[in-house]
């Protein structure tokens, strides 16, 4: 896959529910994904794609999600892009409520996702 072929899959993958399962597709096994401060006992990076898993199933086991939307990808040269995320939601423990947005840049490798680092 090229650039705007990987970037596109990420985002229909993220608007149609699928986003963990394109892990295996999209994600090099020893990707990168780096937080902009440390989540919970996690710390601010994880390493390889099963990590990636781990947080996206911690994420859906802590949060209600209300509401949410994903930008279309913005390319840079032949091997990053970003997308911009906005999610509304409530704390499944505290019952807080959020409404956050952050910009993920996902940098590419031999048609894989090799490293992801989210910006808010």
């Amino acid at each position: 896959m090229n650039l705007k072929e990987i970037a596109d899959e990420l985002v229909a993958g993220c608007r149609e529910d699928r986003a963990k399962e394109n892990l295996n597709k999209l994600y090099a096994t020893d990707a990168v994904s780096v937080e902009a401060q440390e989540m919970e006992g996690m710390g601010r990076e994880t390493h390889g794609v099963e990590g990636i898993r781990g947080k996206h199933e911690w994420w859906e086991g802590a949060h209600e999600v209300s509401g949410a939307s994903v930008s279309e990808p913005y390319l840079h040269g032949d091997d990053r892009f970003a997308v911009i995320f906005e999610v509304q939601g409530k704390v499944k423990e505290s019952g807080e409520t959020f409404d956050m947005k952050e910009v993920g840049i996902y940098h590419v490798a031999n048609g894989k996702i090799v490293r992801e680092e989210f910006f808010y």
